[in-house]
């Protein structure tokens, strides 16, 4: 599925599949890993249908937010395999406006979860984008760094809701 415009992350999370997808698909969950720290979510909605509100506002100490945030659109959900949304739509597939910052350009994620074997999950995270100057700006806003630290941040949580499973 990658091409040009896409930034893709992959990695093997030390967790079960179905721990991995509990910490993406449940808010309260979301809400502990989906900032790379010290940044947080401080609101979210979800609603995990196509055609669902996927937004999040995202806070940091150097006085970063998001505001209100842009409310994307849910794509497709298959349980505990994809999850996909997009920020060129909002709610019930309708045209969004496009926001400041992170939120100043559209994207799609396509995210998907595998059985890596021995109880750890394969995570494929692709950022798809319009153009390459969309795509070069995720990538400098650091994409690579502040996904890959969320990502460790996802493996972190999934490992408590085993040990607490």
């Amino acid at each position: 599925m990658a091409d040009k415009l896409d930034l893709v992350l992959e990695r093997t999370i030390d967790a079960p599949i179905n721990l991995v997808w509990e910490a993406y698909t449940n808010p309260e969950h979301l809400k502990q890993w989906f900032a790379p720290k010290p940044y947080r979510i401080s609101e979210i909605d979800m609603d995990l249908r196509p055609g669902g509100i996927f937004r999040i506002r995202m806070e940091g100490p150097d006085g970063f937010d998001t505001g209100h945030g842009n409310a994307g659109c849910v794509l497709e959900v298959v349980e505990g395999k994809k999850l996909a949304w997009t920020s060129a739509l909002g709610p019930e597939f309708r045209p969004a406006e496009m926001g400041e910052g992170c939120e100043s350009f559209p994207m799609t994620a396509v995210v998907s979860f595998a059985d890596a074997g021995g109880g750890k999950t394969l995570y494929r995270a692709v950022a798809l984008h319009r153009n390459e100057a969309d795509r070069d700006a995720h990538e400098k806003m650091g994409f690579n760094d502040g996904w890959g630290k969320c990502a460790e941040q996802l493996e972190e949580l999934a490992r408590t809701l085993a040990v607490n499973a």
